[in-house]
């Protein structure tokens, strides 16, 4: 005898699938764009930071340093809690973090509290992109995902741009900067509210025994091509990394030199932020008319030329210069993680994305620290000078890429 599904009960079925890709992608797009908002807001307040505690450059660095770089360490962890307790639940939790992180910051009483507190916005940050990534990822299946995660993202760069903006106009509206960050803190705990309503709970993911790599996956003719390529690709991305973030840290202090307010420095960086997220559709457009390898060089002769734009040219010029900035500083990133696939294979997936992210993250995360010291050393003109050397330190690797890009392809 044969037991059919109530016509009904499809269409219900649907619905409720509908329903949980709906909440997960809200879930993950609102933690995506608050956590990257979070992040980038320590550049609007680090000047701040510094008149008010008296901070050399290098304890500046050493601020941004503790809040990404615990975050980039601690994301396999908060992955491997996630598996064990739940995905919704961490990542409630690290936002609620998160939040209490600048909650702790507009009440500090010295470098010390203000480091340890960002050492616990770290903490909370680090389960923001595995989870958030992760969920969305679950709750859509074939080709669909790739549009998920496109708009998953997407809600980063707009996190990026959308915060930063906001602490810059409760500057604006003379608001001391403890409140502004109180104030952004306490949206920390109203997204961890709604994520613990919002996602759904999908069932544990199958397990299947781990299958095979055929013979013909790992050719040993193509080994030392695709090992050599990754390296180079690795040292192309961490050497981006640490001239974009040695940047980052000291365009708010060029531009209050050149006579900005903290207020319209903090709107300068929302235009590279804005710059940033249009350099993901531009320099998608460049590397499909030039290719990977003319992209990487074109993107970073223009950051370096872009760099010493802003280091010379007078606040107003360089304010018109600076979303053109954002545009290949995030564009010419986006170009090395796009072009890991090539020089992997399946098996090594995992722990090729997994050694890529840490090495380009950590460096992202120690910049802003050695530039620093570079700059109590040498002063931050010499700094912002060595930032835009790194960018063409990348050009003669590109073109030691370029041989293994074209045995890839043929």
């Amino acid at each position: 005898m044969t037991i059919s599904t109530p016509p009904a009960v499809e269409p219900a079925l649907a619905q409720r699938a509908k329903t949980e890709e709906r909440r997960a992608l809200a879930v993950g797009c609102g933690a995506h764009a608050l956590h990257d908002g979070y992040t980038d807001i320590i550049y609007v307040v680090l000047p701040l930071w510094q008149a008010e505690f008296g901070l050399a450059y290098a304890a500046v660095g050493m601020l941004r340093t503790a809040f990404t770089g615990t975050m980039a360490i601690l994301q396999i962890p908060a992955t491997l809690l996630a598996e064990r307790i739940g995905g919704g639940l961490v990542l409630a939790a690290g936002t609620a973090l998160s939040g209490l992180c600048f909650c702790l910051a507009g009440a500090s009483a010295g470098f010390p509290l203000l480091l340890a507190a960002l050492v616990l916005g770290g903490i909370g940050a680090s389960t923001q992109h595995p989870i958030g990534s992760a969920l969305v990822a679950r709750a859509f299946a074939g080709t669909r995902v790739i549009t998920a995660l496109g708009t998953y993202n997407f809600a980063g760069d707009i996190g990026k741009m959308a915060v930063p903006a906001l602490a810059t106009l409760l500057l604006w509206l003379a608001l001391p900067w403890r409140s502004t960050v109180a104030i952004l803190g306490l949206l920390g705990f109203a997204a961890a509210v709604a994520i613990l309503l919002l996602t759904p709970r999908f069932a544990p993911e199958p397990k299947s025994a781990p299958t095979p790599e055929p013979a013909s996956a790992t050719p040993s003719s193509g080994g030392a091509s695709l090992r050599s390529g990754f390296r180079l690709l690795l040292s192309i991305g961490a050497i981006d990394s640490l001239s974009r973030a040695g940047f980052m840290v000291f365009v708010p202090f060029l531009l209050i030199e050149k006579g900005a307010s903290v207020a319209t420095a903090g709107f300068a960086l929302t235009l590279i932020f804005v710059g940033g997220a249009t350099g993901k559709l531009a320099c998608a457009w460049i590397g499909a008319r030039f290719g990977i390898i003319g992209a990487i060089i074109i993107t970073e002769v223009l950051t370096a030329v872009g760099i010493l734009g802003v280091l010379t040219l007078p606040l107003d010029a360089a304010l018109f210069v600076l979303p053109l900035v954002g545009v290949v500083l995030n564009g010419s990133s986006s170009l090395t993680y796009g072009t890991v696939p090539r020089f992997i294979t399946p098996a090594e997936r995992n722990r090729a994305f997994g050694i890529f992210y840490t090495g380009t993250l950590g460096c992202g995360a120690l910049s802003p620290t050695l530039n620093g010291l570079i700059g109590d050393a040498i002063g931050m003109h010499g700094a912002v000078m060595i930032a835009a050397a790194l960018a063409v330190a990348t050009l003669p690797l590109a073109a030691l890429l370029a041989p293994h890009m074209r045995a890839q392809a043929a």
